[in-house]
C-alpha cells in the first residue's frame, strides 16, 4: 500500500512536548512552531487535562475530563514562536516538581477571523487547511444550523464545548456516524441522536448542528475543534478488536506521534504518544476523560510503527473481542514525503 503526504515535516504542525513544572514562570521551547491549541496532562500526578487555545485566548482554560464551564486565570502566559510559557501555577499544568506532556497543534496562527460559510457566522475561525485542523467559536441559535470550519475538506472528528455552562463535551466521529454522538468527558458509548448533527455529515465547508443544547443552545457560546484527514499526516477511522496479544494492525501511512482511541461502547478515551516512553512496546497511557496520573499498564501495550500502530494485548480499552474502536492518529514522521522519498524508518 503506497503512502503519500503533502507534509514532509509533520512536527511543523503537531508536536508533543515533555516538560517539568516549576510553579512559576516556565518557558518551554522545542515545539518547532507557535501553537494555537495546547492540551496538557500531568504524567506524575492526578490533575485535570488542561486545554488552551488562541481563539478563546491564553487566559481561558477548559478541562476535557469535566463538563465544567470555561475558567479564567489559567496562569498560562503565552504561545511563543517555538513553544509556550507558563506565568505561574494554577494547579494543572505547571505544579512544581510534576512531570507533564503537552500536545500542540498549529491552526491558522492566532485568533483568526469570522467564517461566513454557515448559517451561523463564527465569531472567530483559525484554520490550518494544510494540516486539517481548525478552531471555531460560535454562538448558538437553538435552531438547526451550519457552522463554517475553514478546512476545505470535511472534518471526520469534531469536539464541541459550551463555554458558559456546565455541559458535556459533544463529539462527532465518522466511526459513530452523523446520527450518534459521544461525550469527551465521559466513558459512555455512542448515543443515538438526530438533534446533535441533524443526521447530516460535515461537508467541505460546514458542519451541521441541531437543536441539542450540547451543541447549539440559543445564545450559548461554543468552541469547536475540527480535525480532517490529510493523507500521510493524519488518519481518522475505526478498527475492530480481536482480544488477542497479536492484535489488529492499523495502517496510517505514517509513524504516529499521537493516537486517541475510544471504544464505541463503554470505555475511556485513551491517549498515547510516541515520546512516552519513546520506544516499543508502548504501555504508557493517559485519558482525555480522567484526571489520573500516567498509567503503565502491562496488559495494554501497543507498537508505534513507521506506517501505523498495532495492538499487542487484550485489554478492552483498545482490543476487546469484536469491539469497534474510533481513533484519531497524527504523524510524528512521514513514511513517504511529497517528493516520494522515505525520510525515516520504524522504531
Amino acid at each position: 500500500m503506497a503512502a503519500y503526504t503533502t507534509i514532509s515535516k509533520p512536527t511543523l504542525h503537531f508536536n508533543t512536548k515533555l516538560y517539568s513544572g516549576n510553579g512559576s514562570s516556565n518557558a518551554q521551547t522545542g515545539v518547532g512552531f507557535q501553537p494555537d491549541f495546547f492540551w496538557c496532562k500531568s504524567r506524575s500526578n492526578a490533575e485535570n487535562n488542561t486545554l488552551i487555545d488562541a481563539v478563546r485566548g491564553v487566559g481561558n482554560g477548559l478541562t476535557s475530563n469535566s463538563n465544567a464551564v470555561q475558567y479564567s486565570g489559567t496562569n498560562f502566559g503565552s504561545f511563543d514562536s517555538d513553544g509556550f510559557t507558563w506565568s505561574g501555577n494554577l494547579g494543572s499544568g505547571n505544579e512544581n516538581g510534576q512531570n507533564y506532556v503537552a500536545w500542540n497543534w498549529k491552526a491558522g496562527g492566532g485568533q483568526g477571523s469570522s467564517n461566513t460559510d454557515g448559517s451561523i457566522n463564527t465569531t472567530y475561525t483559525s484554520a490550518n487547511a494544510t494540516a486539517g485542523f481548525s478552531i471555531s467559536q460560535y454562538t448558538g441559535t437553538g435552531s438547526n444550523a451550519t457552522i463554517g470550519h475553514g478546512l476545505g475538506v470535511a472534518p471526520k472528528m469534531i469536539f464541541t464545548k459550551q463555554l458558559g455552562q456546565s455541559r458535556d463535551w459533544g463529539v462527532y466521529h465518522i466511526a459513530a456516524g452523523n446520527g450518534r454522538y459521544m461525550n469527551l468527558n465521559a466513558n459512555g458509548g455512542e448515543t443515538n441522536s438526530s438533534t446533535h448533527w441533524q443526521s447530516t455529515s460535515p461537508t467541505n465547508s460546514v458542519f451541521s448542528v441541531g437543536t441539542s443544547d450540547q451543541v447549539n443552545k440559543s445564545a450559548g457560546v461554543y468552541i469547536a475543534y475540527c480535525f480532517a484527514e490529510v493523507r500521510g499526516y493524519s488518519k481518522i477511522g475505526y478498527y475492530q478488536g480481536n482480544a488477542n496479544a497479536d492484535g489488529p494492525f492499523i495502517y496510517t501511512g505514517f509513524k504516529p506521534g499521537l493516537i486517541i482511541i475510544k471504544s464505541l461502547s463503554t470505555n475511556h478515551w485513551m491517549m498515547r504518544d510516541s515520546k512516552r516512553p519513546g520506544f516499543n512496546l508502548n504501555q504508557y497511557k493517559l485519558f482525555a476523560d480522567r484526571d489520573v496520573a500516567q498509567n503503565t499498564d502491562t496488559s495494554n501495550k501497543m507498537d508505534f510503527l513507521s506506517n501505523g500502530f498495532k495492538c499487542r494485548e487484550t485489554n478492552t480499552e483498545q482490543n476487546g473481542s469484536g469491539t469497534y474502536y474510533a481513533y484519531y492518529a497524527v504523524a510524528e514522521k512521514a513514511l513517504v514525503d511529497s517528493t516520494g522519498k522515505v525520510p525515516g524508518t520504524a522504531v
